[in-house]
């Protein structure tokens, strides 16, 4: 076990330990909505461990520490206690994180389905970018429109109405914009590092992935710099 997954497990066992202690007190209290949303947090950090261990897939550490940071600032911090009214950046920086993130999952997705024979699929650099950055767009504008729909059916308030705007418009575009600055941002870095035949933390991923799920590919360990663009 390296340095990565053992703070990846310290940091599960630490969040859990936190959201059991908050969820005892909104039973407690009868705040049965946030009861539900700290259940559904639980399950969301530990889906990457079910899924491992359903379908023999391991996932990079790394990248399960961003994701589960990620949504606990968004769901429990942002939600449950509200820092999205307490600080007027909070949904800005987790808009951008997750184009971020979901540029990152995008290039770990190509990546594999390029690299395994049985996909058939050969793409150059340029297009696993565009794939990396259309990939998160397209997730983050799902997002915006469960948003919408549960603000509509539940009476939530997912959508932030900016001041001025009550329809949640402007925060909606204003959401998708961050989505799309992150994505462009990642897509980017990775473009530039196939291109320049540079190391990379996301060749460090990928090669890692594949050390750790051999089973998915019919190769040898691939490298970035037998891509052209």
């Amino acid at each position: 076990m390296d340095k990565a997954e053992r703070a990846h497990k310290i940091l599960i066992i630490f969040l859990h330990l936190v959201m059991a202690a908050e969820l005892v007190a909104v039973i407690y209290e009868g705040h049965w909505p946030h009861a539900f949303l700290i259940a559904a947090i639980s399950g969301i950090t530990l889906t990457p461990f079910v899924l491992g261990r359903q379908y023999q897939l391991q996932i990079p550490a790394e990248f399960q520490i961003l994701t589960i940071i990620f949504v606990f600032a968004a769901l429990f911090l942002g939600e449950i206690h509200r820092y999205y009214d307490r600080l007027w950046w909070w949904d800005i920086a987790l808009h951008a994180s997750s184009g971020l993130l979901l540029g990152i999952f995008g290039f770990l997705l190509v990546y594999v389905l390029n690299e395994n024979e049985r996909a058939q699929l050969s793409m150059r650099p340029r297009f696993v970018a565009l794939f990396a950055f259309l990939f998160a767009v397209a997730v983050g504008a799902l997002w915006e429109i469960f948003e919408f729909l549960m603000d509509s059916l539940f009476g939530t308030n997912m959508q932030k109405p900016m001041l001025g705007d009550d329809s949640g418009l402007t925060d909606t575009m204003f959401d998708l914009m961050v989505d799309v600055l992150g994505a462009l941002l990642i897509s980017l870095l990775g473009w530039w590092y196939m291109v320049r035949r540079e190391q990379s933390f996301i060749e460090a991923w990928i090669r890692k992935f594949i050390a750790k799920n051999p089973h998915l590919f019919n190769k040898k360990l691939p490298k970035f710099n037998k891509l052209n663009d």
